[in-house]
């Protein structure tokens, strides 16, 4: 049976909780036999993988590959997949390259199997370094199970940053956000903007991210999450608001019926 994380209360408690105990819970959750069968396998074989269908021919493979940057939900998108991996990012209009969400990107990059590419599979220290995130987020996604708050705010600690210390020009960064499921939520959440907003242009929805996010943090860059302060700043707002957003939720009327009946 896998560990289980635990997540005591919600909101910034539950947060607090989780950060106390982080890496206790993620040695005991790297000690589960069945992850443990699969590094094993990873580590084994990645090094066959020389081309874009040797990888989405492997199920285990692909799923290690996909879970390093968050895309474990496209496991069964084979087709794209090679295309994806297959095209490469050496040609601008590689489709790896054209898409908003920036993931598929670092995919390709990460294993070079495109035309004129040199495959990066034989190169252990990083093969290594993809499982070790893929693991960090497996963790992320049993978090999740537990309170999916919590799971997008881990995820945030690690990919704002990361975003930060890229070159890419500011508009570029922030369309990424917007492309990111879970970073789109962590700011729309944290800034509280309405859902409609995903209906708009995303010229309008970057500008109004830039509007609203100083007032909180104190500058519009993407670069300012580099630093611990800001990202704080931002990660407490949205446990804050997602709470909010559960209890309000859980007290609506139709809610209220509900468990009314269900206690009836």
């Amino acid at each position: 049976m896998s560990y289980q994380p635990v997540v005591a209360g919600t909101g910034l408690v539950a947060w607090r909780f989780l950060q106390r105990t982080y890496n206790l819970q993620f040695e005991n959750f790297q000690q589960s036999a069945q992850l443990q069968r699969h590094t094993d396998y990873f580590l084994e074989n990645i090094s066959k993988v020389k081309t874009a269908e040797d990888l989405v021919s492997d199920r285990q493979l692909l799923s290690v590959a996909l879970g390093a940057f968050g895309l474990q939900d496209d496991l069964d998108n084979k087709y794209f997949l090679k295309r994806v991996l297959g095209d490469g990012t050496s040609d601008p209009d590689a489709l790896a390259n054209r898409l908003a969400d920036d993931r598929y990107r670092k995919l390709s990059e990460a294993f070079r199997l495109g035309p004129g590419e040199t495959p990066t599979t034989g190169d252990t220290a990083r093969m290594r370094q993809i499982l070790a995130d893929s693991v960090a987020n497996k963790f992320e996604v049993a978090v999740g199970d537990a309170d999916n708050a919590m799971r997008v705010a881990l995820y945030a600690q690690h990919a704002l940053p990361d975003l930060a210390a890229d070159d890419a020009s500011e508009a570029t960064l922030w369309y990424r956000i917007l492309g990111s499921t879970p970073l789109r939520e962590f700011f729309q959440t944290a800034l509280g903007l309405p859902d409609g907003m995903a209906q708009m242009d995303l010229e309008k929805q970057v500008e109004i991210l830039q509007q609203r996010t100083p007032g909180l943090t104190g500058a519009d860059s993407v670069a300012q999450f580099s630093e611990p302060e800001a990202l704080e700043k931002l990660t407490n707002l949205y446990l804050v608001r997602s709470q909010l957003e559960a209890f309000q939720q859980s007290n609506s009327p139709l809610s209220i019926a509900l468990q009314l009946l269900q206690t009836g």
